[in-house]
């Protein structure tokens, strides 16, 4: 389990075929990261600049997921310094997290079956690049 403030940063992703506006996949990412452990106490989050580059969006949406972040108490910006996950605490429920890898992987089998790829196919890679060391974390 990750240590206030010493957690490796999370990567976002943004998927523009949701219907969900990227400033809240932006949330819910970071929710999720909180919930799960991944993010704790302290951790930094990328300055709006770099993640709006790196996500290649509008720094404005950037700006809006942390403004909206701020004001549900989910951060807390220190001007000069960064924006810090604060003490919030956050779940996400059992319901909810499934929803959330049945919307994610929905759209990985539609793309991949698209290229002719088989449900065995996808399984068997997957498990492959689980077992990498690069894939496994210290997750529950």
């Amino acid at each position: 389990m990750a240590r206030d403030g010493d957690q490796a940063p999370i990567t976002f992703t943004l998927d523009p075929k949701s219907g969900v506006p990227y400033y809240k996949q932006i949330i819910l990412q970071v929710e999720m990261a909180i919930a799960d452990g991944r993010l704790g106490k302290g951790a930094q989050l990328p300055t709006v600049r770099s993640l709006a580059v790196e996500l290649s969006i509008n720094p404005n949406t950037v700006a809006r997921a942390y403004s909206e972040m701020e004001i549900r108490q989910i951060v807390v910006t220190q001007q000069g310094s960064g924006t810090f996950i604060s003490d919030k605490h956050i779940t996400i429920d059992a319901i909810e997290r499934e929803r959330v890898l049945s919307e994610i992987t929905r759209s990985y089998i539609s793309k991949a079956t698209s290229y002719g790829f088989t449900l065995d196919e996808l399984i068997g890679h997957i498990k492959e690049l689980g077992s990498e060391p690069s894939m496994k974390g210290d997750r529950p």
